[in-house]
């Protein structure tokens, strides 16, 4: 029986790099849809469950995609929903390549510092890709400080990651300037800038006079959200510090997404968030 994966886009044309990804993981067959609301999805959900045998489910995927993440994550939630009892698909949320991302980010971060006991800032902390970081960073073990301009929303952030982690130890940090970025940096072993496009959220002084091990930029629009880490850098050291860029992570983000994709035609009950994608890319290290 052909794979068919169920492409739900929030945007209005469906994401041809989802598509592309979704063809060279191996899906026979790709129908993409896009303009899925929450209100919208529950017929297309139940035309990708009620056409098949309970058994042959496993070959039915979903995948929600789309620019922005919290319309993906309401979708994300209401596929969910639309299922009931043995009638069910294995689901995937990636919107704007968030969870991916994120994961990337974490396990390059990984390789070389031990995470578990050390202090990890993430920059941009309350968007898509750096909430879903800091989220991953908790999960680690690490001391995680959540950088935002808004103090307050750094606190909200805060406070929702440590409902979905145990133990989190998690601080939030105003970080409006580069004197506040530098003491959100002290003492810490990895910084992720996650900031948004084109925003530069750590100066070369800021960067060279810091204790970090690991910087890890995704930012690929000029100018770059550190300064001293290129976007092509994968494991570059320099000044003593281990630097990655937008480019550099990307090659483990995509092995991490074509995994994922593979793994929703193992069984017809997956449903691959933050953390599952995470220990999907986890599992690549091994």
């Amino acid at each position: 029986m052909k794979s068919i994966l169920v492409q739900f886009d929030t945007d209005v044309q469906p994401s041809v790099f989802d598509r592309v990804v979704a063809v060279d993981s191996g899906v026979e067959q790709l129908f993409a849809y896009g303009g899925v609301t929450p209100e919208t999805v529950e017929s297309l959900v139940h035309g990708a469950i009620f056409t098949r045998g309970v058994h042959d489910l496993s070959s039915t995927a979903i995948f929600v995609g789309g620019s922005d993440v919290a319309a993906g994550e309401q979708v994300f939630a209401a596929v969910q929903e639309a299922f009931f009892g043995p009638m069910r698909v294995s689901v995937m949320m990636d919107s704007n390549g968030s969870n991916t991302t994120a994961a990337a980010a974490v396990l390059r971060a990984r390789r070389h510092v031990k995470l578990a006991g050390s202090v990890a800032v993430v920059l941009g902390g309350t968007g898509p890709v750096g909430q879903r970081a800091a989220e991953l960073l908790a999960l680690e073990g690490a001391r995680v400080r959540v950088g935002s301009r808004s103090l307050e929303r750094a606190a909200a952030t805060c406070e929702s990651i440590a409902t979905r982690v145990e133990g989190a130890e998690l601080d939030p940090v105003a970080t409006s300037d580069s004197d506040s970025v530098a003491t959100a940096l002290a003492g810490a072993a990895t910084v992720i800038a996650a900031g948004a496009p084109g925003v530069q959220l750590i100066s070369a002084e800021t960067l060279a006079a810091s204790d970090l091990q690991v910087a890890i930029d995704l930012n690929a629009v000029p100018p770059l959200g550190i300064d001293g880490v290129e976007m092509t850098d994968k494991a570059v050291e320099s000044g003593g510090v281990v630097r990655y860029g937008a480019i550099g992570v990307g090659g483990t983000k995509m092995k991490i997404h074509t995994a994922a994709l593979k793994r929703l035609f193992v069984a017809n009950d997956g449903v691959l968030d933050t953390e599952a994608i995470y220990r999907i890319g986890e599992s690549l290290e091994k």
